[in-house]
């Protein structure tokens, strides 16, 4: 067998469940549309917000500062994630190893005191 039939070969299978899936998701979607109970009313029909009764306009803005800090709030907990499989293994990887942690760390504190610098955590508008 060539090498470049044998690539086509995987890929093939990969295309075959690819297609199956699509197939099995869009049946699903079908079959649900069709089954699933239709009884709007007027309550149902109302956005939900936390089980509080909406206030206002439903499509309001919303300051930039909340999207800024949910980034920066993801980045840090995404970052920090990694200190726990270093501490698993850190006995294999030696003093190499805590080094880079200790870069990544003082990495995070100038991250952090960048934030603060730039008032990203600041809720109020001053």
């Amino acid at each position: 067998m060539e090498p470049e039939s044998l690539s086509r070969e995987r890929y093939l299978s990969v295309l075959i469940v690819i297609i199956i899936s699509l197939f099995i998701g869009l049946a699903l979607l079908v079959v649900s549309k069709f089954l699933r109970p239709k009884r709007p009313y007027r309550e149902k029909l109302t956005p939900y917000e936390c089980g509080i009764p909406s206030t206002g306009e439903t499509w309001d803005r919303f300051n930039v500062k909340f999207y800024i800090v949910t980034i920066a709030f993801v980045i840090f907990d995404v970052e920090t994630v990694f200190l726990y499989p270093w501490a698993i293994v850190y006995k294999k990887i030696g003093f190499y190893a805590l080094l880079e942690m200790y870069i990544f760390i003082f990495l995070l504190i100038i991250a952090y005191f960048y934030a603060l610098g730039k008032r990203i955590f600041n809720w109020r508008e001053d």
